[in-house]
């Protein structure tokens, strides 16, 4: 007969590293099984609604939007809007916060700080997204969210699940 077995550290699937700019996929043990370039908020990290920052802690996966939607695809609101972003259609809107390809959702789990109230990740509509490959990762320059390279980020999103534990740190 087998003793007593040790617990299991947790581990969550995705990592987001705010000082490194870096998202990290992490196996079950672990290991890291892919990483990437990000660029979070301009603002810093911050859990408070309207304030431009990039919530910290633990989150989930709430929601993954635009499976089958081409590289490029325009979202406002969750849904694609019909438009493929390309740099001569960008330069019609420059002030645009572009969202593109792949929405990955999240939601807080910790109450009174990224969940509920006015610091709830979910309500204040935090994802992880395309945006332009004109745009520089590594630095921050979003409005809260994590952008990505669309390539990256349709990576990311066929390889994690609704419910996939997210920590932003």
């Amino acid at each position: 007969m087998n003793g007593p077995q040790a617990p299991v550290a947790h581990v969550p699937r995705v990592r987001v590293d705010l000082a490194g700019q870096r998202l990290w996929l992490l196996a079950a043990d672990g290991r890291i099984e892919a990483g990437f370039a990000v660029s979070t908020a301009a603002n810093g990290p911050g859990e408070r609604m309207h304030s431009g920052c990039t919530p910290r802690g633990r989150h989930r996966i709430r929601a993954k939007i635009g499976a089958a939607a081409p590289v490029g695809t325009v979202f406002r609101g969750r849904r694609p809007t019909g438009e493929t972003w390309s740099p001569a259609y960008a330069a019609t809107q420059p002030a645009r916060d572009w969202i593109l390809s792949r929405i990955l959702w999240l939601g807080g789990l910790e109450p009174g700080r990224n969940r509920y109230g006015d610091c709830d990740s979910q309500r204040r509509y935090i994802y992880i997204h395309g945006t332009p490959d004109t745009e520089p990762m590594g630095v921050p320059r979003s409005h809260g969210c994590i952008r990505m390279r669309n390539a990256d980020v349709i990576e990311l999103f066929d390889r994690v699940h609704a419910g996939d534990e997210v920590w932003i740190q």
